[in-house]
């Protein structure tokens, strides 16, 4: 079975970097027509999707985030890692991990990592 697990800083502050990882056991990110996305969850709201990376390294942003957001993988340890630029307390949220079954459809998720921006 198919098992994410996302990591990274609790506390970024206004302005910075904010950079997390998802490394996925039980399966590869290369097998053939796998996406994986980041989605994030700010508090009191939905989710919102953030992008993807295909399993040959392509990617898809939301238009809303493209112009801040990055995504890469690391074949070696099985992982795929987000980067958001600039970020600002708006960007508080609690961000997954997860494998597309299709674009916008999820089977896979990890448990999700809480990220608070603030100074």
């Amino acid at each position: 079975q198919v098992q994410l697990q996302e990591s990274g800083p609790g506390l970024v502050k206004p302005s910075q970097t904010l950079s997390l990882t998802c490394t996925v056991s039980g399966g590869s990110i290369t097998t053939n027509k796998n996406l994986w996305s980041w989605i994030r969850q700010p508090p009191g709201k939905g989710l919102e999707w953030i992008g993807y990376i295909t399993y040959s390294g392509s990617t898809f942003y939301s238009p809303s985030l493209k112009s801040r957001t990055s995504m890469s993988r690391d074949t070696s340890k099985n992982q795929i890692t987000l980067q958001l630029s600039s970020v600002t307390p708006e960007d508080t949220a609690v961000y997954f991990c997860a494998r597309d079954v299709s674009p916008g459809s999820w089977d896979y998720w990890g448990q999700g990592t809480q990220v608070t921006v603030s100074s």
